[in-house]
């Protein structure tokens, strides 16, 4: 049934006193008794009147005045291992982070954060000279708070996207390597190593194709090479000979029987288990490296020491 089988009549709405008075024609008796007993002097039942929130002002309307969210921030330098040789004490960077407020302490929300860095810019050497380092990017994970330093470790490797499409080519067979190393100190790290194979010199013929079981051989006497390189030293080792491309040189050299291989790059790394954090060890990594300790001097030719040859009288 519509609306118009309960009314009949027009609905006429005055204003008096502020109050609204409905008069309503109907022969329905359900609505007529339900609009006969509502009352205009009872606010649950009919809503009139001005509203007592704006007569205030507009106070309750207005927006509260927001303060700078990094006026409650402090600001922490940095440090990167002692390993990359940086300047400024090994400072790369800052990180803010909100100021103690309750049981909310400032340091625990450093803990555990990874940045990531050029190795251009975590080498930047004393001459003002840097290498051919840029395309590399380096992850550094904060694991202690000292002062308003972030100590930081070892996170992980990756290279930029332009040099992953420079490296790309055509017609060659593409040597796809994930190895899963472990170092002396009880860290797993994952390395994925990228190569193509190498055009001879006077070659003709366009393509540069290897069979699938030079392949294969391949590809297992690169993941030996790696292990094998890794297992020789501490995370601080691997993270060296990544950074002068010692491993890249040993697989060039141990596949060159096989099929020379150029390029060949690790394009990323990520530390996938370490072991329980040692402060000691990690203040080993960020002492400075370069401190003026002296240096020994050899005593073996120098005269005796001199004697007092006069007796008292």
């Amino acid at each position: 049934m519509t609306i118009f089988r309960f009314f009949k009549g027009v609905c006429e709405v005055f204003s008096k006193n502020k109050n609204l008075i409905f008069s309503i024609q109907s022969h329905s008796k359900p609505i007529r008794k339900y609009f006969s007993n509502r009352n205009p002097n009872n606010p649950h039942t009919m809503a009139y009147g001005k509203n007592k929130g704006l007569a205030k002002g507009g106070k309750k309307g207005q927006k509260k005045k927001q303060l700078d969210p990094f006026m409650r921030k402090n600001w922490y330098d940095i440090k990167a291992p002692s390993y990359f040789n940086g300047k400024r004490g090994g400072k790369v960077a800052k990180t803010p982070v909100t100021k103690t407020t309750g049981q909310r302490i400032e340091t625990d929300g450093l803990k555990g954060r990874i940045g990531e860095f050029n190795l251009a810019d975590l080498k930047d050497e004393g001459d003002g000279i840097r290498d051919e380092s840029n395309h590399k990017k380096i992850k550094l994970e904060v694991q202690e708070i000292q002062g308003k330093s972030c100590l930081t470790d070892f996170h992980g490797m990756s290279i930029t996207r332009d040099r992953m499409c420079y490296l790309i080519k055509k017609r060659h067979t593409l040597v796809d390597v994930v190895a899963d190393v472990k170092t002396t100190d009880g860290y797993t790290v994952r390395m994925f190593c990228m190569a193509f194979t190498k055009k001879n010199d006077g070659q003709v013929k366009c393509y540069s194709y290897c069979q699938s079981a030079q392949l294969k051989r391949m590809r297992k006497r690169m993941v030996q090479v790696m292990q094998a390189e890794a297992a020789k030293g501490q995370l601080s080792d691997l993270v060296k000979g990544l950074v002068v491309e010692k491993f890249e040189n040993a697989m060039k050299a141990a596949v060159q029987r096989i099929f020379p291989l150029d390029p060949l790059c690790i394009h990323k790394v990520k530390v996938v288990k370490k072991p329980k954090m040692d402060i000691v060890k990690l203040m080993e990594i960020h002492e400075k490296g370069n401190s003026d300790e002296g240096a020994v001097v050899d005593d073996t030719n120098q005269d005796p020491e001199a004697k007092n040859l006069m007796t008292a009288a």
